[in-house]
């Protein structure tokens, strides 16, 4: 399939010369359709994961403890990216960790298929665990394909890649969320075990498109090295097998046990890793400079994915109880609305990757700062324009799905301004050192915005109320108007960065 979207290349000789992907790298291909398979069962399970939560067929829960789990997930999901690049720099290389990832995935969906409440947290951690092997890898291997930071097929690359993203992430509500939410819940989980399997089965056939670099291992560890993790993990691993035994035997065990830990981890790790890349005295000062840059856009990216990875828990929630999820009177399920974004991606990304390049050639284009400052007034408006439908069901009426809507066109607009810009920048700006493992710190933003969101709800706050949301709208659009004033300073630091 991937295969029939490749075409020769007009300027022979030119890196990729022999086939290309729409201009790209015939790897590009490859990985399009890799991350569309593994998104398309992520997603998808994403989808019914807050409503399979609430559900009386489902766990039942309250909605802030669906929003709490929700939240810790996606922030497990990301934070594990970082030992899922430091696995590729160190032990595998990306390629093989890929393969790896997507196995472990597809177990993952496949014990959430199972009819036991049991071995439903067993099969969310197995899918956090596969994420983050996969995510942080396949990106970088996407930026392996292209010459330098200077080619300027590089954001291009990566916004392509950002549709085979978004292709398997609106099919997957529209098949796996309509089997779980109308057929059964299940079924939707095993639905999304078999993308995974097509996902794996695409990468093994394609992989040899790849480019050689990501088959290395970049600073493989020696045996001493080997040796003392083992042993590292196994301690810890024992620590947190004996303390949870203590608790589950003294009674006093409940979900806030496991939640929370995860939670503190989550906004505890990523000022951690940030600092210790920060103070490696082997970085150079060049190195040094763009990380200062860098700590700008990490910090604007976890405002953003505060609020917007709500659009999937309290957006959702809100949905589920309180609008008309009905088109010309006819009902659909609420996890469709998992589908408004990724379409919306699709439609607007190529207009978007091909205004930067026009304005590019009229040396017009707005630098990276400028741009995360865009994205972050734009989400903070989604926010504001969330108000009118929490007014509506305040007043006693159910809110019209085109509000809903409208909320994730602001949003989408405000992602395609940040998200495939950030993936871009963080490949470009990343130490030698530390290549697969700074796109694992790039999602930790994901992990520092999600975690606060799950604190919130652990803590008991109504995301769902007026004040909450207003709160969180102005924080973005204050975030937004600070990057924007001080984007002299963040290009200064960025160097050759541009």
């Amino acid at each position: 399939m991937a295969s029939s979207l490749t075409k020769d290349s007009v300027r022979p000789g030119t890196p990729g010369s022999e086939k290309t992907f729409f201009g790209h790298p015939r790897g590009l291909a490859t990985l399009f359709m890799t991350e569309m398979w593994e998104r398309f069962s992520y997603y998808g399970m994403r989808a019914l994961l807050p409503l399979y939560l609430v559900a009386p067929g489902g766990l039942h829960m309250n909605a802030a403890t669906a929003t709490a789990i929700y939240s810790v997930y996606l922030s497990l999901v990301y934070l594990l990216t970082l030992p899922g690049g430091w696995f590729a720099d160190r032990v595998l290389g990306p390629r093989k960790t890929v393969a790896i990832a997507g196995a472990v995935i597809m177990l993952g969906h496949l014990t959430l298929a199972l009819p036991w409440s049991g071995s439903f947290f067993g099969g969310l951690g197995l899918v956090a665990i596969g994420s983050g092997l996969l995510k942080a890898n396949i990106s970088t291997m996407v930026g392996h394909l292209y010459k330098g930071a200077d080619d300027p097929r590089r954001d291009g690359g990566f916004t392509l890649f950002y549709i085979g993203i978004n292709l398997g992430a609106f099919a997957a509500p529209l098949t796996i969320g309509t089997v779980g939410e109308h057929v059964n819940w299940h079924f939707g989980f095993a639905l999304a075990a078999l993308g995974m399997a097509l996902g794996l089965a695409q990468f093994l056939l394609g992989s040899r498109h790849l480019d050689a670099r990501s088959d290395v291992v970049p600073t493989p560890l020696s045996e001493q090295e080997k040796r003392a993790t083992l042993t590292k993990a196994a301690l810890w691993a024992g620590v947190a097998v004996v303390f949870y035994a203590i608790v589950g035997l003294s009674g006093v065990y409940t979900l806030n046990w496991l939640l929370v830990p995860i939670t503190v981890a989550g906004l505890i790790i990523p000022v951690l890793v940030i600092a210790r890349i920060k103070r490696d005295k082997e970085l150079s000062r060049a190195d040094q400079s763009k990380m200062s840059a860098y700590i700008w856009f990490f910090v604007a990216a976890a405002v953003f994915w505060m609020i917007y990875d709500q659009g999937g828990s309290t957006v959702s929630l809100f949905a589920e109880s309180s609008a008309k999820n009905t088109i010309f009177g006819w009902d659909f399920p609420v996890s469709w609305y998992q589908s408004v974004n990724p379409v919306l991606i699709m439609a607007l990304a190529p207009v978007f990757a091909w205004a930067w390049l026009a304005l590019a050639r009229r040396g017009k284009e707005p630098s990276t700062a400028v741009k995360f400052a865009m994205g972050l007034v734009l989400i903070g408006a989604s926010f504001f324009l969330f108000l009118a439908p929490l007014a509506i069901a305040d007043g006693g009426h159910k809110a019209a799905a085109l509000w809903l809507v409208a909320i994730y066109f602001v949003q989408t607009v405000g992602e395609l301004t940040l998200s495939p810009v950030g993936l871009s920048v963080t490949t470009k700006m990343a130490p030698a050192k530390y290549a697969s493992q700074m796109m694992g710190v790039w999602f930790l933003a994901v992990t520092a915005g999600d975690a606060t969101t799950g604190l919130l709800s652990i803590a008991g706050v109504d995301l769902n109320k007026t004040g909450i949301v207003t709160l969180e709208a102005v924080l973005a659009v204050i975030a937004g108007v600070a990057v924007w004033m001080y984007r002299s300073k963040v290009k200064q630091l960025m160097g050759d960065v541009r």
